[in-house]
């Protein structure tokens, strides 16, 4: 493999990452073409829209809020429900096969959009629960993938790396979707993504495999490097007894859960609303929405990374100051940004612009702050807490359109927005209050029975490996 022999987990984490950007892609850029679907009359609903004394049809694709509500719920409730059956094909039968069919079922899901669209409401939502079931698999696929490939000492790294796909996703579709569908309307931006999906889970099936040991592709350097310090504690799952009681009643816990919830609020909102708020609050068209949305997000991307070596390696400051700091970054300030991006005046749209941008760089601190804290806390059973907080995203899919949906009756309305932004900041500043005075680095006394465990060198069983 040449230059590869050494660096194949390279090319498997760029695979792996390419493909949970297409299933993340694949139900984020309705949110997109929801501004250029309003405008397609090629199918009409039965009422009318009544301006004065005129009448005039409204497209069968303008979906109102409360549709757009369902339409994530959708997704929310496929996500919701496919966790743990799809976790547990993970483990049972391996990531390989498990995320490609994951990913096929994302690409036809979202080739039958349009179609599903034009047919019924009721199968439009079929086709968004589907995506919801495939996006149920990237968090099973970034746990084995590390688990699997990632050496010790660049376990962050790995992490910091595939957790990034949200943004990555947002920056691909906000940058792609507005020109197709200027240029080529807004089915060719479902079939686009879809396409582009096929690819990468092929490439997916060619380059993945489950054992790194049974692969020619794998130096015994790059072996040894993916193996070294690995203990069997720490693969061991099946005789761990995770102590849920005492996680669930945990202050420190819950404080960690409670700020990731208030950040993943505000993600989803961003991600979902954002193009929404670009074209009918800030009065960009639908070409610039794209582009603007996707450089606010881009710009961003490296800090989470930058963030992560940051916090390791400096030593001048004690773990809990970093992680507070990190925290009050990634949470605090958002939340008081968040409040005033909505009293900006809309002849300022361009500072909106540069806000938004600020807002997605804090949000890049988050691995240094509750994550951490989840961690370094929780220690052996971080995988349970983590799991949650990512779990909690798609409780937010649910509770974020519903709070628009109560309150934004008109999307042009800024007083509207400004309430829903302000209620999101203020949940945001008082969950990071509260880490202020609970958050803390020392590992948890459930933590400690296991303290003096032997360090083993991992050798993977090979029985169930492919060839």
């Amino acid at each position: 493999m040449g230059l590869l022999s050494n660096k194949y987990r390279v090319l498997v984490v760029l695979v792996g990452f390419l493909c949970l950007v297409s299933v993340c892609s694949n139900y984020v850029v309705m949110n997109f073409t929801f501004i250029c679907m309003k405008n397609d009359m090629s199918f009409t609903r039965d009422d009318v829209r009544v301006n004065g004394n005129e009448t005039s049809p409204v497209s069968l694709f303008d979906y109102t809020p409360n549709e757009k509500k369902y339409l994530m719920w959708a997704v929310a409730a496929g996500t919701i429900i496919g966790t743990f059956p799809v976790n547990y094909v993970f483990v049972r039968f391996g990531g390989r096969w498990t995320f490609f069919m994951a990913g096929i079922i994302s690409v036809i899901a979202t080739t039958l959009i349009p179609l599903a669209a034009q047919t019924s409401f009721h199968a439009l939502l079929v086709a968004r629960f589907c995506q919801g079931l495939a996006f149920a698999a990237d968090f099973a696929a970034i746990g084995l993938l590390t688990v699997r490939w990632a050496p010790l000492s660049e376990t962050a790294i790995f992490l910091g790396a595939l957790t990034s796909f949200t943004n990555f996703s947002s920056v691909l579709t906000n940058a792609v979707s507005g020109a197709i569908c200027e240029g080529f309307g807004w089915r060719t931006a479902f079939y686009a993504h879809a396409a582009l999906g096929l690819v990468f889970f092929i490439l997916w099936a060619i380059v993945y495999t489950d054992n790194p040991q049974k692969s020619s592709r794998v130096s015994p350097t790059e072996l040894r490097k993916i193996q070294k310090n690995k203990s069997e504690k720490h693969l061991d799952t099946k005789n761990v007894e995770v102590p849920y009681k005492k996680l669930l009643t945990s202050p420190v816990v819950l404080c960690v859960w409670l700020n990731a919830f208030a950040e993943m609020s505000i993600i989803v909102f961003l991600h979902t609303y954002a193009p929404i708020f670009f074209n009918r609050i800030l009065k960009f068209s639908v070409a610039e929405t794209g582009f603007l949305l996707a450089l606010s997000v881009f710009f961003p991307l490296p800090l989470k990374l930058v963030g992560g070596v940051i916090s390791d390696k400096a030593k001048c400051f004690s773990e809990r100051s970093k992680m507070l700091f990190f925290n009050t970054i990634s949470v605090g300030l958002v939340g008081i940004l968040i409040g005033l991006l909505s009293f900006i005046p809309q002849s300022y749209h361009y500072v909106s612009v540069v806000l938004f941008s600020i807002i997605f760089s804090c949000l890049s601190l988050n691995c240094a702050g509750f994550y951490k804290c989840a961690t370094l806390h929780t220690r052996q059973f971080a995988h349970v807490v983590i799991s949650t907080i990512q779990w909690m995203k798609s409780v937010a899919l649910i509770t974020g359109p519903a709070l628009v949906a109560a309150i934004v009756k008109n999307e042009d309305s800024p007083v509207q927005w400004r309430i829903v932004l302000c209620i999101l900041g203020g949940v945001m500043v008082t969950a990071n209050t509260l880490a202020l005075c609970v958050f803390t680095d020392k590992p948890a006394e459930y933590t400690m029975a296991d303290a003096n465990e032997k360090t083993v060198k991992y050798e993977v069983n090979s029985d169930k490996e492919e060839a």
